[in-house]
């Protein structure tokens, strides 16, 4: 069907202004609270779909127990990293090009946890992928980088690989709607406490901050997730995965348009390459 071909595409799209929502909204609020917001307000409107689709909310105590470790790792870990770590200074460049990595880790442990194959041509493209990464993003690399801003979005890495494998090995049994509603709920509340430990629970209701909250919740709690997961049922944790490598050269062709960062030769010929590499990844063995 058309819009199968097309959903990995829209999910690439819709991840990558993640990257843009954060940098509007994080001058007005602080990280963890932003998202814990961000995040119960993503759960209720599931929750009301869920009622609305007559899709079963009650699920199984071993059912919400899967969700909720899966949004911890999905949710908390690694959009609670990437938020922490540009509030601390870190570009959205870097951290995207970090965060680019899951497809290896995931791919390479997916043969071990998942059973999955991975082919060699698979292996050529991971690789491919991250040349083509760095190379759009390796001139916005500094030297003076907050050091507990990378380690955070080293959390977040952490975070979405782990959640990657463990939806692909357990969570495609689970109500999509209802299970994601639940994934949001634990990893709330786990940053509602994050954020009051840590003393960060400033927000300023600005209108920016108001657009990049109704756009993140709306654009990636509810459509990119949703998508996501959808794509993990039906696909490979390592092809699915290598979406990941697009993110990046998305986000810096959307801040130029946004914000006029301009993309160099070398940029587009990353982006060249890191088209190439997705490619080979996802591409059907002959």
């Amino acid at each position: 069907m058309k819009s199968a071909r097309l959903a990995p595409y829209l999910f690439v799209f819709l991840w990558s202004t993640g990257f843009v929502g954060a940098k509007y909204g994080l001058p007005y609020a602080d990280p963890f609270i932003f998202l814990s917001l961000r995040i119960f307000i993503a759960a209720g409107i599931l929750f009301i779909a869920a009622r609305l689709m007559g899709t079963q909310i009650a699920l199984s105590r071993g059912e919400i127990g899967k969700s909720s470790l899966i949004g911890l790792f999905l949710h908390a870990l690694y959009l609670g990293g990437v938020f922490f770590a540009i509030s601390q200074g870190l570009s959205a460049g870097v951290a995207a090009v970090i965060t680019s990595l899951q497809p290896v880790f995931v791919s390479i442990l997916a043969v071990k946890v998942l059973g999955e194959r991975l082919r060699w041509s698979q292996f050529a493209g991971l690789v491919t992928g991250l040349s083509g990464v760095v190379l759009v993003l390796g001139p916005t690399f500094d030297s003076s980088v907050s050091t507990v801003g990378i380690a955070a979005v080293f959390v977040a890495l952490f975070g979405s690989t782990t959640a990657t494998l463990m939806q692909k090995k357990f969570g495609a049994t689970i109500s999509m709607v209802a299970g994601t509603a639940y994934q949001y709920l634990a990893a709330g509340a786990f940053l509602a406490i994050a954020a009051v430990v840590s003393g960060g629970t400033h927000i300023d209701f600005t209108p920016k901050f108001a657009a990049a909250m109704i756009w993140l919740i709306l654009a990636l709690s509810v459509g990119a997730v949703l998508l996501l997961l959808r794509l993990l049922n039906n696909g490979s944790a390592a092809s699915v995965s290598s979406l990941f490598y697009l993110v990046p050269p998305a986000t810096a062709l959307e801040a130029y348009v946004l914000f006029g960062e301009k993309v160099n030769t070398q940029g587009f010929l990353g982006i060249g390459i890191t088209a190439l590499g997705v490619w080979l990844v996802i591409r059907k063995a002959s």
